[in-house]
């Protein structure tokens, strides 16, 4: 197959094209620069037009990158080769003209694609919560209501269509669903001393305004530090237990940088942590990097905690999550490229559940200030279980459902669904009414394989 594409943004069209038809879809092709002004996809004198409704308003280099070009709205379409009855139109129109050799296609996806994976929307919209970061709320995607889809893979699939209606006969790539399941490690130690004994306690008394829960809280402690029962976020073996048991790999994303109030609350290369490392490892689990509240902009930070995990675990360590979720579309994909990690999952909203980059595949990032594909590559968080709690308060019911609807739309594309549930979200009385969410969850997963 021979794409030509138009005379400019040559960097930015021939990622997206790569990434579309090369990476999600396994087809080889070739790009032919030319005087055309749409995407040409051409084979056996057969053609699919995608009109280009995007980057021929921009031909100066970098020059879509202001906030006006972002949509203002968007409308949604149905055609014959859509996999859902209302794909976004993002910039271009509903137009659908099919003729036995050749179909014009008005919705730009690639343009659609690019803005989605990139997140350069990111860059030139300035709004950010209190931890400098990209809300759910001023993203596009929430304010149209499409969170909750994976439209570049509805883009995939409608491109797909188009291609097999005009006869095209080179195979696509197979895909199966995975289920991918993290925890991020945020703390070691529920009781870790006096000040948060009294914390707790005083919480239960005053907050919560509950003998019962500060009688509990009492015997915990005690029963803890008499070594009769676990920490409460000493829940290492719990959870590779029920891992084991569903056939699932758990990825835990330890901490290194040093102690304080947004970051590490404990010392990686303490026995403790040591100790569980060593678990983890003997019993063929995953370690991974959870890089600081500090790092995600601040390369001497980063390559140094990573070094010091390094160092600890005696191993490479080649994948990870950002603390907090905090993610600078310029800089942080760069810094974990630069010292050779090769996944990402830091991308999903604290503040919402849902599809971030639109995708459920892993896909090759592009550094669009530097015009450049990297070797890294970023595989979505899909579901944080903090999200429910902490910025929508959801109950477990709701919280279930609506996990189970984003785990259903990943494997209709036979997607991958990754779920961060941190170690520390057990045994506590926040998360006493949710433990049974994440059960259900991993054992229905058990269940089908």
């Amino acid at each position: 197959m021979i794409i030509k594409i138009p005379q400019n943004n040559i960097p930015e069209r021939t990622y997206i094209i790569d990434i579309l038809i090369g990476e999600f879809l396994g087809l080889s092709y070739s790009i032919e620069v030319s005087e055309a002004t749409n995407y040409h996809l051409i084979f056996n004198e057969k053609e699919v037009v995608v009109e280009d409704n995007f980057f021929n308003h921009y031909q100066e280099n970098l020059a879509y990158l202001n906030s006006e070009a972002i949509p203002v709205s968007v409308t949604f379409a149905e055609n014959q080769f859509t996999s859902e009855l209302d794909v976004p139109v993002l910039f271009g129109n509903e137009k659908i003209i099919v003729e036995d050799n050749h179909i014009i296609c008005g919705n730009d996806i690639f343009a659609a694609s690019f803005f989605m994976l990139t997140r350069w929307e990111e860059y030139v919209n300035p709004a950010r919560d209190i931890h400098n970061r990209f809300s759910a709320k001023d993203s596009l995607a929430y304010k149209f209501d499409f969170l909750d889809r994976p439209i570049v893979n509805e883009y995939v699939e409608m491109l797909w269509g188009m291609l097999a209606y005009l006869g095209y006969r080179e195979q696509r790539k197979e895909r199966k669903y995975e289920f991918v399941l993290t925890h991020d490690v945020d703390h070691l130690s529920y009781w870790k001393g006096p000040m948060r004994w009294m914390q707790v306690l005083g919480a239960d008394l005053i907050k919560r305004k509950s003998l019962l829960l500060f009688t509990k809280s009492i015997k915990d402690l005690v029963q803890t530090k008499l070594g009769i029962k676990n920490d409460p976020y000493d829940t290492f073996d719990w959870i590779m237990d029920l891992s084991e048991a569903a056939n699932i790999k758990s990825r835990f994303y330890f901490m290194s940088s040093d102690k304080s109030d947004n970051d590490n609350r404990y010392d990686i290369k303490s026995p403790l942590a040591i100790g569980i490392l060593n678990k983890i490892k003997k019993r063929g689990h995953i370690i991974g990097f959870h890089p600081s509240f500090d790092s995600y902009n601040n390369p001497k930070r980063w390559k140094e905690e990573k070094e010091r995990l390094e160092e600890t675990v005696e191993l490479p360590i080649k994948e990870g999550r950002q603390h907090y979720l905090r993610f600078d579309s310029t800089v942080t994909w760069d810094i974990w490229n630069r010292n050779e990690m090769e996944s990402d999952l830091t991308l999903s909203f604290a503040d919402k559940e849902g599809f971030r980059c639109g995708v459920c595949f892993e896909f090759s990032v592009f550094n669009f200030i530097e015009q450049s594909k990297l070797r890294l590559k970023e595989l979505p968080l899909t579901v944080m279980e903090g999200s429910f709690i902490g910025y929508q308060d959801i109950k477990p019911v709701e919280m279930y459902t609506r996990t189970m609807n984003l785990i259903n739309t990943v494997k209709k594309y036979n997607g991958t669904f990754v779920f961060l549930w941190h170690n520390s979200s057990f045994n506590v009385p926040l998360w006493a009414d949710y433990e049974n969410v994440y059960k259900s969850i991993i054992s229905g997963y058990a269940y089908e394989e």
